[in-house]
C-alpha cells in the first residue's frame, strides 16, 4: 500500500476520533444547529463530515484499494514523469465537436446562474435576496429543499440523444456532481443522489445508454473537488449548513482562504484553502466509482483540481484512471484548466476562450448556448448558430475542440431555443463536415482581418467575421478553406493561396461542399480568386475542399 494510502487512512481514523470526542464541534450546536460556524477549527469541520458519512466508510475503502492496485499496475504510475508520457487518442482528434451538459438542483430556482448554491448562502447578494424573499429564511428553507421539487418528469433520454446527434456532436458530457454535492448518478457512497432522492432516478445513467445507443462517445464532468469550499458562505451566517444533520450534504463547507492572485493568474499557488486528507481521498473515489459504473471516455475537470493539497491525490487518481481505460479500449481523456495538470499529461481546457494560433497541443474549449449561466435560468439570451459554427470553426483550425454546453430545466426538457440552435448548427455540420470531422491543422490556422482575444472568458468580444476571414483545416492531401461570410463581390480571395505567398502551390480544383460542379479559380499573385455563382442558402460559413496538382500539401518552411 503507497505512503498516500497509509497516512491518508491513518488521518480518516484519527480525525474519526476526534469527531467522536467532540472536539470543538459540539459547542456550535449546543445553542442552536444553525448557529454559525465559521470560526470552528477546518479540522472539526471536516471531523464532522467524516462522521455524517462514515456508513459509506466500507464502500469507499474497497474502492481506494482498486485504485491503489491499479495506479501501480500499467503503463502509467501516480507521478508527473510517467503521466507526461500521455497521448491524446485520435477518436477525440477526430470528434471535434462535443455537448456539454449542466443540469441539477440548480435547475429549480432557476435564477442567477448556476452557481445559486453557493451565492444563496451570501448575505447581501442578489441571489441572497432573492432566495429570501421568495422561499425564506435559509434557517427555514435551505439549499436541500429544492430536492423534493427537482423531479424530472418529462426527462427523455433518447430525445436528448437524438438531438445531441442531429446537431453534429460526437461525444456527450454531462455533469455527473457539481459544485453543489448532490449526485445526479447511482453512487454507493452517498444518500444525496438523484437515484435515491427528487427523482429517485439514474438521470446520468439513462443517458449514458442513451448515447452510446446513437453511437456517440460518453464523458462524465465532476466538479466534486470545488465542494470543499462552496457553500462556506452559510457558515458565516445562521443557516441550514451548520446543522451536523446535513454535514454529508453540505459539508465540510471549509472557510475559501485564497490570496489574490497575480493579474490574469489562477494557479491556486495562492490558495491556503484547507482540505481533509479524508476529502480528498473520498473525491477519488468517487471519481473512481463513476469510472467503473459508467466507463466514460473523457473526464472533464474544473480549476480546482490545482490546489496544492489536492494534486498528489489528482496523479494517483490520473493514474488509475489511465491504467483503468486501456483495459476498455483507447486510453481515457482528462481535461484541466490554468496550469491544474502538467501540460502532457492531458488535455488543457479553456473556459469560454480561444487560442490566438495554432497549438502544437492538442486542446478544448468549453462554452454555452446559453449567455448567462450554464444552468438553466428564465430569461436567458442565446448564442446564434452562426457564433457557435464561427467558434467551433476557429477552435478546429488551431488544433481543438468545441465542448458546448446546454442547461436543461428541472423538468427534463431542453429549451426550443437550445433545440434550435443546435440543430442548425447540425444542418451545417450536414453539409460541410469533411471540412470539420477527422482534420488537422494546416501549416497557419487562417487569414482575414478579424482576430479573436486569447485566453478564457473572451469567446465573447470576437468581433464579426468577414468576407475575408477564412480558417484553414486538412484531412489526407486536401486542404480546406473556410470562409466565414459570403463575398458580396461573387469572389472568394485567398490570399494564402497567392502565387507569391510561402504556402502556395499549384492547385488542380476547387469545389464548395454542398454544391456538386467544381468551380472555376485562377491563382495570381495576390491570391487565389474563386468565382462563385449564387449561394445554395445562406449559411454561416462556406467550405472549400482545394486539391493540390501534386496531389499533396507543401508544408511552410
Amino acid at each position: 500500500m503507497s505512503q498516500l494510502r497509509i497516512s491518508a487512512i491513518a488521518f480518516l481514523f484519527a480525525s474519526v476520533s476526534l469527531a467522536l470526542v467532540c472536539r470543538g464541534v459540539a459547542h456550535a450546536q449546543a445553542a442552536s444547529p444553525a448557529a454559525p460556524t465559521a470560526r470552528d477549527l477546518p479540522e472539526d469541520l471536516a471531523a464532522q463530515w467524516i462522521k455524517a458519512s462514515s456508513k459509506y466508510d466500507g464502500a469507499r475503502s474497497i474502492i481506494l484499494q482498486q485504485v491503489d492496485r491499479d495506479a501501480q499496475h500499467g503503463p502509467f504510475r501516480p507521478d508527473w514523469n510517467t503521466l507526461s508520457r500521455y497521448q491524446v487518442p485520435d477518436w477525440y482528434k477526430d470528434a471535434k465537436f462535443g455537448i456539454f451538459i449542466h443540469w441539477g438542483l440548480y435547475s429549480v430556482p432557476a435564477f442567477g446562474n448556476e452557481w445559486y448554491p453557493r451565492e444563496m448562502y451570501v448575505a447581501g447578494s442578489a441571489i441572497n435576496k432573492h432566495h429570501v424573499e421568495k422561499y425564506g429564511p435559509l434557517t427555514q428553507f435551505g439549499y436541500k429543499d429544492f430536492i423534493p421539487m427537482f423531479k424530472a418528469e418529462h426527462y427523455d433520454p433518447q430525445a436528448w440523444a437524438k438531438l445531441f446527434k442531429d446537431s453534429g456532436a460526437k461525444y456527450v458530457v454531462p455533469v455527473f456532481e457539481h459544485h453543489d454535492g448532490f449526485a445526479m448518478y447511482d453512487s454507493d457512497l452517498s444518500d444525496w443522489t438523484a437515484a435515491k432522492m427528487g427523482p429517485k432516478r439514474d438521470l446520468v445513467g439513462d443517458l449514458a445508454k442513451a448515447v452510446r445507443a446513437e453511437g456517440l462517445h460518453l464523458g462524465a464532468s465532476s466538479h466534486r473537488i470545488e465542494h470543499d469550499w462552496f457553500l462556506d458562505g452559510g457558515r458565516k451566517q445562521p443557516s441550514d449548513v451548520n446543522d451536523s444533520k446535513y454535514a454529508a450534504f453540505y459539508g465540510p463547507a471549509q472557510i475559501q482562504l485564497q490570496d489574490a492572485p497575480a493579474p490574469g493568474g489562477n494557479d491556486l499557488s495562492t490558495d491556503w484553502t484547507y482540505v481533509s486528507p479524508a476529502y480528498a481521498q473520498d473525491w477519488v473515489a468517487r471519481n473512481a466509482e463513476i469510472v467503473q459504473k459508467y466507463q466514460p471516455e473523457i473526464i472533464f475537470f474544473d480549476w480546482w483540481i490545482g490546489q496544492p493539497s489536492v494534486r498528489p491525490f489528482l496523479a494517483e487518481f490520473a493514474a488509475y484512471y489511465y491504467n483503468e481505460s486501456l483495459k476498455h479500449g483507447p486510453v481515457g481523456i482528462i481535461t484541466y484548466k490554468h496550469v491544474a495538470m502538467q501540460k502532457n499529461s492531458a488535455v488543457l481546457d479553456l473556459e469560454r476562450g480561444q487560442l490566438a494560433g495554432i497549438s502544437p497541443d492538442y486542446w478544448q474549449t468549453d462554452t454555452s448556448v446559453s449567455n448567462k449561466s450554464w444552468g438553466y435560468i428564465e430569461n436567458d439570451t442565446f448564442k446564434s448558430p452562426a457564433f457557435i459554427v464561427h467558434q467551433l470553426v476557429d477552435v478546429v483550425s488551431k488544433n481543438g475542440n468545441l465542448l458546448m454546453n446546454i442547461g436543461p430545466r428541472a423538468d427534463g426538457t431542453i429549451p426550443i431555443e437550445v433545440q434550435r440552435v443546435l440543430l442548425s448548427v447540425g444542418d451545417w455540420l450536414k453539409v460541410n463536415g469533411d471540412a470539420i470531422y477527422g482534420t488537422r491543422p494546416w501549416n497557419i490556422f487562417g487569414e482575414g482581418p478579424t482576430l479573436v482575444k486569447a485566453g478564457p472568458f473572451h469567446d465573447t468580444e470576437t468581433q464579426i467575421y468577414t468576407a475575408q476571414d477564412f480558417r484553414f483545416t486538412t484531412k489526407g492531401p486536401d486542404l480546406y478553406a473556410i470562409e466565414l461570410a459570403w463575398p458580396t463581390s461573387g469572389e472568394a480571395v485567398i490570399q494564402s493561396l497567392g502565387t507569391s505567398a510561402a504556402t502556395s502551390q499549384p492547385i488542380q480544383s476547387v469545389q464548395m461542399l454542398g454544391a456538386n460542379s467544381k468551380l472555376a479559380f485562377e491563382q495570381k499573385q495576390d491570391g487565389l480568386h474563386i468565382k462563385l455563382s449564387d449561394k445554395l442558402s445562406e449559411q454561416p460559413a462556406y467550405a472549400f475542399r482545394i486539391i493540390f496538382a501534386s496531389g499533396s500539401q507543401k508544408v511552410a518552411k
